[in-house]
């Protein structure tokens, strides 16, 4: 009996101690994120167009200003005319198109960043706002949105941007005023579900003051739904100030804009495809690598809330 009590506690100790050994939660969440091929993809992917943008001026071969009538319409080196010297080929102004491709993530990537900040400052204000203080807040704020979801986003963005003018910092402010709604839809939402919760409850009945338990108990709670609304909002920026630009509205040339290469190209289309493709092409990837990046890490952060 003496042995099997020895035993018994020279094995506990070892058994907690392997126990207390196990993963940690950071590193649970790192094998999530690592086994997440969607999230993983569009991480990659979103980061090297991040670099391409961040080192334009060292990876470009030519000037993206740079005209040369005498190598205009050059095809891309895969086909039987292209040439090495432009890989990507060169527009009807001779300028070289990967050099133009690359100084343009710039601007898209930009625009959807900043755009989705100021939108997001916005909407998140307003929605948190009035789902926690409710009555006439809420009703204040729930009468705006539904002005603003009267209003159609592309229609009035074109009028504002043609009354102003088209440059890269109307359009900008443009679609930051212009797409907060969801933010405030959403958080709004996710706000009036957390403030019944018992923690909600217990740090008003210890005295805690509305600024933390905004920022201390509601924010951090509704962090998963805003990563998601964020990465929604910049593709989404992205598409509409490709479509300004499309219609010669949006970013103004000689700048160099995705967009812009899509208008400039259109004309040729029958001709040139490639001038149109390669730029509808790179926005494609880089809204696909956003919108998946933002729903592989609502997944990882929040799997209990998907089916």
């Amino acid at each position: 009996m003496t042995n099997t009590t020895e035993t018994i506690n020279t094995v506990a100790p070892k058994v907690e101690a392997e126990v207390l050994s196990g993963p940690t939660p950071r590193q649970i969440l790192l094998a999530k994120i690592l086994g997440h091929k969607g999230l993983m993809f569009g991480a990659i992917v979103l980061l090297t167009i991040f670099l391409m943008a961040l080192f334009a001026p060292l990876l470009a071969p030519y000037d993206p200003y740079q005209q040369d009538l005498m190598h205009r319409m050059i095809p891309p080196v895969w086909d039987a005319k292209g040439s090495w010297e432009n890989i990507l080929g060169t527009d009807h102004l001779g300028r070289d198109y990967l050099s133009r491709l690359l100084y343009g993530a710039r601007i898209s990537l930009a625009i959807g960043a900043i755009a989705a900040l100021i939108s997001g400052i916005i909407g998140t204000s307003m929605g948190v706002a009035a789902g926690y203080f409710g009555g006439r807040v809420d009703a204040c704020v729930t009468f705006l949105i539904n002005v603003r979801l009267a209003m159609p986003v592309v229609l009035v963005a074109l009028a504002v941007v043609a009354l102003f003018g088209g440059s890269l910092q109307v359009v900008i402010t443009v679609l930051g005023l212009l797409l907060w709604d969801r933010f405030a839809v959403v958080m709004r939402s996710a706000t009036l579900q957390l403030r019944s919760m018992e923690y909600v409850t217990a740090a008003k009945a210890i005295g805690c003051s509305t600024k933390r338990i905004l920022f201390s108990e509601i924010m951090p709670n509704i962090a998963n739904s805003l990563i998601v609304i964020v990465t929604l909002e910049m593709a989404h920026a992205i598409l509409l100030e490709a479509a300004l630009s499309f219609l010669g509205l949006g970013v103004q040339p000689p700048t160099p804009s995705w967009g812009l290469m899509v208008s400039e190209g259109k004309q040729m289309l029958l001709f040139q495809p490639w001038m149109i493709a390669i730029p509808g092409v790179a926005l494609f990837i880089l809204v696909l690598a956003i919108n998946l990046l933002g729903d592989g890490l609502r997944d990882v952060s929040a799997p209990e809330n998907r089916n």
